[in-house]
């Protein structure tokens, strides 16, 4: 980016420039994370890279702060509906911005806070491609603040909203060994469940996948874990970790 500057004059009348901050002045305050990593695909998402052993036991969602050290490996996420986190006051506005108290806000807010799913930012079959390609590029921002600022763990979250989009909603995240899915919504839907298995197959077999995370609410994990039958059967292992919903579910379903 070419370097411009304005004339100032110090205390004893000199004059002499100083530089502009041109990134500020633009809205291009996350150069400062995508220059730190690498952009794949057609659309230029930025790489996420997840190699952890760290893997969580329990999982918070965003807006269950007394939940976020539910235990020493609990991970936040964010599978709950957009607007909960994702508005003029969000995450992604802040970063974008460079809104440096509201940025201040969200470091306490999860001060302490080791591993993180990275945003599920809501995606569609019926809504505009760009509109999902954005999504996607917001999660992705996100997460970096996240790897870079709060130096955690951050797991990609598997998004999709059809098989079409599969290459470009996944590109940069083909280095992972460790990524998320949310069966939430998929499992009644025959539809879903197949556009799951789908999704998990082709990340089996273009990831180098040893470990999928599921956020799973279902008190039945047996048909959670039939959605990863084909990654259970190339050894990749499939950790449900508790949440909430899923514990109260288990109970319901166990008659207590």
């Amino acid at each position: 980016m070419r370097r411009l500057t304005r004339k100032a004059v110090d205390e004893f009348g000199n004059m002499y420039r100083v530089p502009l901050n041109m990134r500020s002045m633009l809205n291009l305050n996350i150069l400062k994370l995508l220059n730190k990593t690498r952009r794949f695909g057609e659309y230029d998402l930025p790489e996420l890279l997840c190699n952890t052993k760290i893997i969580p036991d329990y999982i918070a969602l965003y807006s269950q702060k007394n939940l976020y050290h539910c235990t020493p490996l609990t991970c936040v996420a964010f599978y709950e509906y957009d607007y909960k986190f994702d508005g003029p006051n969000g995450l992604f506005n802040a970063i974008y911005y460079n809104n440096t108290k509201l940025l201040e806000e969200y470091k306490e807010r999860f001060k302490n806070v080791r591993i993180f799913i990275a945003p599920d930012y809501s995606v569609f079959g019926d809504v505009n491609k760009l509109i999902n390609l954005i999504q996607i590029w917001k999660a992705r921002i996100v997460a970096l603040w996240f790897t870079i600022e709060l130096s955690a763990v951050v797991i990609p979250n598997i998004t999709y909203s059809s098989e079409k989009c599969f290459s470009e909603y996944f590109a940069g995240l083909e280095n992972c060994s460790v990524v998320a899915f949310s069966t939430k919504g998929h499992i009644r839907s025959k539809n879903e469940r197949n556009l799951t298995k789908a999704a998990v197959k082709y990340v089996v077999d273009h990831f180098p996948l040893k470990v999928i995370i599921v956020y799973s609410v279902c008190g039945n994990d047996e048909k959670t874990y039939n959605l990863f039958r084909y990654a259970r059967e190339k050894g990749v292992s499939v950790v449900i970790p508790n949440n909430l919903l899923r514990t109260r579910n288990k109970e319901l379903k166990n008659g207590k």
